[in-house]
């Protein structure tokens, strides 16, 4: 058994010696050459996958990837080794170079793909419904210049967060005596104190995927969350992460301490108004942990500008920014004022010839 001297993202099938990829669907890995299925276990007996020794942790830094750097915006992206040219998934880039990925970069854990390519066709293809200002042709397939599976890296992080929140708050009541009417208004000093576990706060540690798109695609569901095997990868692509964990932290920090104040001031119920004025709510420790999560990047051309989607790889939410339809706003708003113009003048002529 190899112990991860020089390893690559070498998966082939051990019946034919076609590359072999992860299928989403049936959760095994199937050649596509020769029908073979195979488990994580059969992987493993063929050596196509990491041993359980270096999924406990003890990855030197000889293991070998290939890594794929976009010299137009500096995305560093993993692939198999069976991938001699590329895109990049950000700005849609062909010209990368190869090189070699430390093995400290492997995580500790994985959410393999749940969605395929073709979801993500077929999701992209339905984003019409609902969307009345949206160009008739933005979603024909045709659009779609690139569709990759892609493996962000997270840093997930357990946190404890403690203490407590205080302020004034107030009730307004009011009553009609007479020809009076009075209104009070009490003030109260409220405070509530406690402490919140938080599990796998997700903090995406890449700089090159767009923190607001990342957030939009959550949640995952980390029950499926398994170690780490690089034979997951296959037929996929991998990001390293560029965001240590001390950094990542600080957002992860933000989101419980907020998370916390939010719960606390929950149950201050009863008042007409609530003004915070002293807060000491932090963190007493955490722990984190470094995972890689499935998101499916759809790359779209229509009318020489590009807008990039994102679907999540486990539960299918699909998320971009799309174009508006002049046009179709434009004739929007246009009948709306023709219906108010009418529905006024309408009036006005009832109006008058029942004053006459």
């Amino acid at each position: 058994m190899n112990n991860g001297e020089g390893r690559t993202l070498d998966n082939k099938c051990p019946a034919c010696s076609a590359s072999l990829e992860f299928n989403a669907k049936l959760g095994k890995w199937k050649c596509d050459y020769c029908g073979m299925e195979y488990t994580l276990d059969d992987l493993k007996k063929y050596e196509n996958a990491s041993s359980d020794q270096i999924n406990d942790g003890e990855k030197g830094d000889d293991t070998a990837y290939d890594l794929y750097r976009c010299p137009d915006c500096g995305a560093e992206i993993v692939a198999d080794e069976e991938t001699s040219s590329t895109f990049c998934v950000y700005c849609g880039n062909s010209a990368i170079l190869k090189n070699k990925l430390s093995g400290k970069f492997a995580p500790n854990y994985i959410i393999p793909f749940k969605t395929t390519k073709e979801d993500a066709i077929e999701t992209f293809k339905k984003l019409k419904k609902g969307r009345p200002f949206l160009p008739n042709d933005f979603v024909s397939p045709t659009n779609i210049e690139k569709i990759r599976g892609l493996y962000v890296p997270f840093w997930l992080y357990n946190i404890l967060a403690s203490g407590g929140i205080s302020g004034t708050a107030t009730k307004v009541t009011s009553w009609t005596s007479g020809d009076t009417h009075y209104t009070k208004t009490d003030t109260y000093h409220v405070s509530r104190e406690g402490k919140i576990d938080f599990s796998s706060i997700p903090v995406d540690g890449s700089t090159h995927f767009e923190n607001d798109m990342m957030n939009s695609i959550e949640p995952f569901d980390y029950k499926e969350m398994i170690d780490y095997n690089h034979a997951y990868l296959s037929g996929f692509l991998s990001e390293k992460y560029d965001v240590d964990s001390e950094k990542a932290f600080e957002d992860a920090k933000t989101r419980a301490l907020n998370s916390a104040t939010s719960e606390l001031k929950k149950d201050m119920v009863g008042y007409s108004s609530i003004s915070i004025t002293q807060n000491t709510i932090g963190t007493e420790n955490y722990e984190h942990k470094y995972a890689l999560l499935p998101v499916w990047m759809v790359n779209i051309k229509y009318k020489d500008k590009y807008y990039l989607f994102a679907m999540n790889g486990q539960t299918g939410k699909f998320i971009g920014n799309m174009p508006l339809s002049k046009g179709k706003a434009l004739l929007y708003f246009a009948i709306i004022f023709i219906i108010v113009f009418l529905g006024f003048i309408l009036l006005s002529y009832l109006a008058y010839k029942g004053g006459a």
